[in-house]
């Protein structure tokens, strides 16, 4: 029988429960966490039910709570915050650049802090300008912090395990709001009309290749939420335009894992690199510029970059799709790319 369908959220909310499962050293804070509500996006329900003094609801201060996990931190425990809008981590800014990520290098390597901070970002839910932003870009460049988005085709319990129970460094876990609701996918060999393989490690990135060939002339390079944009294009430039595209789908932001990139470039006549984040100093420039620093020789083109719009992101559902990226955007890019059509 095959197993039961379950949702993005379901997933996250199993890989928690494992992990506090498996070390009573772990806590989880927020805001509206507790049951019943079990947080914005239901992703802690049940789990204060079974630990009512390791679920910790919170005042309205990001700032706050992230220092108090930071403290807990220090003393051994294995904390994880919830932001409830990936938005509201501006907030919480000056405890991740200016202490939680500072404190082990301060101290020679005398102290630990590894508080994991769970952060839903992007839009495509009418959410508006303050609630659908995806301002991961902002954190890449942080020295001791690792930067690692979900998807839907990561073993999300060994994903949440490595960085709750196992990593020494902080972390900021990037979740797509949009996502939540997918089905949640997990560890395969073959979706759709693409190949599945697990690429680096010990958090690996997905590489999904056309079933009929194993190549492709273009990548597309993206994470999280845009994994889906990403394939969605593929499937389609292969239907209807007959141009074979694989999609790279990262497991780690910072550090960016670049043997991974390097390999999944070589070959390809084309890169483009899609990001739900805005244009400038984007996740898409940082990656282009490591590319072109590290397998310049092996570029055939410039690296093209599909991000969103350049203002606020709207409610209105049809104004929000046209400042997002979607399929479109990307298969337009790829069209208009020389020596691709």
């Amino acid at each position: 029988m095959a197993a039961k369908a379950i949702t993005v959220a379901t997933a996250v909310n199993q890989a928690l429960t494992a992990a506090f499962e498996q070390d009573d050293r772990t806590y989880l804070l927020g805001e509206d966490i507790l049951d019943p509500y079990g947080g914005a996006f239901k992703v802690t329900k049940g789990m204060s039910s079974r630990w009512p003094e390791r679920v910790l609801t919170t005042p309205i201060s990001e700032a706050a709570f992230t220092g108090i996990a930071a403290g807990m931190a220090l003393r051994g425990a294995r904390p994880v915050i919830e932001i409830m809008f990936g938005d509201f981590i501006t907030l919480a800014f000056d405890q991740i650049a200016n202490h939680i990520t500072k404190f082990s290098m301060m101290y020679n390597g005398g102290v630990e802090c590894p508080v994991v901070i769970r952060a839903p970002m992007g839009g495509g839910r009418g959410y508006g300008p303050t609630h659908s932003q995806s301002l991961e870009k902002h954190f890449i460049g942080i020295p001791g912090l690792n930067v690692a988005p979900i998807s839907r085709f990561h073993d999300l319990d060994s994903f949440y395990s490595h960085f709750i129970l196992k990593e020494s460094r902080p972390t900021l876990i990037i979740e797509n709001k949009k996502m939540y609701g997918q089905e949640y996918i997990g560890t395969v060999t073959e979706h759709r009309i693409f190949n599945v393989d697990l690429k680096g490690g010990p958090i690996p990135s997905v590489l999904l290749t056309p079933v009929s060939t194993g190549k492709a002339d273009v990548c597309l390079i993206s994470y999280s939420g845009g994994g889906d944009i990403a394939i969605d294009a593929a499937e389609e430039l292969l239907m209807e335009h007959e141009i074979h595209t694989s999609v790279l789908i990262l497991g780690s932001l910072s550090p960016l894992p670049l043997t991974v990139l390097e390999e999944a470039i070589t070959d390809v006549s084309q890169v483009v690199v899609v990001e739900e984040g805005s244009r400038v100093s984007g996740i898409g420039a940082e990656i282009a510029a490591a590319l072109m620093e590290q397998c310049f020789h092996k570029l055939r083109a410039p690296i093209q970059r599909i991000t969103s719009g350049d203002g606020i992101i709207p409610c209105a559902a049809d104004k929000e799709a046209r400042f997002l990226p979607g399929p479109k955007s990307v298969i337009d890019q790829v069209l208009r790319m020389p020596g691709v059509s």
